[in-house]
């Protein structure tokens, strides 16, 4: 029972003695009134999770203090204490929200049970809004724009939500998202950001892929103006720029070796110095890294440092892909309809038998990045009020069962492209220079294309 906050309201002294003393014995926090405008002050300056309340008092009854409770203090739960042979107000009392009560006359041992299941209730209660609040955050971040790869009511995004939830409580832990492109990474670092307490201060996302050796330094930790050819003026790093904020690095599986044990070096120290200046800059940034790799094994084949892989790896959160998570691909594809039938001045409202069970059975390699792509794609095939099979060019059914394309049966251009890029990718483990070189395209070109087609 350590940690509750309880309040005595009884006009007997002998019983509200007895009661406290208990209580406090028990680690509690406990005060104590004699009559109702003596508990109401105390209820306003203090936070108290249980009023223990005798149902007889002066000034007005125990259930008028009750209902005024519930009716303002919603968290506030109550726990009566009833005379003997009073079950008609008992009655009343459970109707008015008393979560608990004991009779008169009572042993000790029957307070210690009505407050351990009060306690039971309360916690549950904190946790359910914990989720609550964790999903309307990320329900409001939804409608800005931003996020969609979050909606779901499955039990993996439930924990993902938890885990948010817990590790945004800290306040320097480094995490590591994983998961395949398209599934939401760089959305649950943001979540973190705003329920941790650096919310009002910069997130700032850095793709690591795309940031070469000589830019590196002055990137990540600025520079002083005449540093080298082109420093006209002194430029803050991300590091500093997100100080006291969060610095989210994607892709980070992508960043050179070299880089890495810059950056280590950085999260050991804490500090930075921007290139042409020999001072050491102190930074508070807390990092959450992303990668669709698998950075462990990379490690153990030498192409990851090991002691980086541990400092990032302090607390891991795993995306799952789409595919194992299909009881949320209704909520996605019916959000991405209405958001594009808005934004192209569409009345679509409905999506027929044979196309729900195309998307219900596709294996969504891209993920939602893909999902999001075939609806916009979709709609814009569609010039009725439903969408059939044939506005999404890049699946097919065949006696009822979902049939993928393979690319020699696919005529559209785009979609053999994007199928041919996804492959490359799978193949060479999500590394972007062994796709190029299998695709016989420059690294720059196979950038460009999967920013074309939103992959990654």
């Amino acid at each position: 029972m350590n940690g509750l906050s309880i309040l005595v309201l009884d006009d007997e002294k002998r019983v509200r003695d007895e009661i406290c003393e208990f209580l406090r014995k028990n680690e509690n926090s406990v005060f104590e009134a004699s009559n109702p405008s003596e508990a109401f002050g105390l209820i306003e300056s203090e936070h108290i999770d249980i009023a223990i309340v005798d149902i007889k008092l002066p000034q007005m009854s125990g259930l008028e203090v009750l209902k005024l409770i519930k009716d303002s203090y919603h968290q506030l739960e109550v726990i009566m204490i009833s005379g003997h042979g009073d079950m008609n107000s008992v009655i009343e009392a459970m109707r008015l929200g008393a979560i608990d009560f004991f009779p008169k006359p009572f042993r000790l041992s029957e307070i210690t049970l009505a407050v351990q299941r009060s306690k039971r209730f309360i916690d549950l209660n904190r946790q359910l809004e914990l989720v609550s609040s964790g999903a309307q955050l990320l329900s409001d971040k939804l409608h800005a724009g931003f996020g969609n790869s979050m909606i779901g009511e499955s039990s993996h995004m439930k924990h993902i939500i938890e885990l948010m939830h817990r590790v945004a409580k800290t306040d320097h832990t480094s995490v590591l998202i994983t998961g395949e492109s398209g599934t939401g990474k760089e959305l649950v670092a943001h979540g973190i950001h705003k329920l941790s307490k650096r919310n009002k201060y910069l997130f700032h996302s850095v793709n690591c892929s795309a940031i070469s050796d000589s830019l590196f330094e002055s990137e990540f930790f600025g520079h002083r103006r005449g540093s080298f050819t082109g420093s006209i003026e002194d430029r803050q790093g991300w590091f500093e720029a997100a100080n006291k904020g969060t610095l989210f690095m994607d892709e980070i599986g992508d960043m050179p070796l070299s880089q890495q044990a810059k950056i280590l070096r950085v999260l050991e120290d804490r500090k930075i110095s921007p290139v042409g200046s020999q001072k050491s800059i102190e930074v508070d940034v807390r990092v959450i890294a992303a990668s669709n790799q698998a950075l462990e094994k990379m490690a153990d084949e030498k192409r990851f440092r090991i002691d980086l892989y541990h400092r990032l790896s302090t607390f891991i959160i795993h995306l799952p892909p789409l595919r194992e998570r299909k009881e949320d691909i209704p909520l996605i594809y019916k959000h991405f309809i209405n958001h594009y039938s808005e934004v192209m001045g569409k009345r679509i409202t409905r999506i027929s038998k044979d196309a729900e069970e195309m998307l219900l059975n596709y294996s969504y390699p891209g993920n939602i990045r893909e999902l999001r792509n075939m609806i916009e794609r979709a709609l814009i095939l569609c010039d009725r009020s439903e969408l059939l099979p044939q506005h999404f060019p890049g699946i097919a059914v065949r006696k009822g069962s979902l049939l993928r394309k393979g690319v020699d049966e696919i005529m559209d251009l785009e979609v053999v492209e994007q199928r041919l890029i996804l492959k490359a990718l799978e193949k060479s483990d999500n590394n972007k220079s062994k796709a190029a070189a299998m695709l016989n395209i420059s690294w720059q070109s196979l950038d460009r294309r999967m920013k074309k087609f939103r992959i990654g």
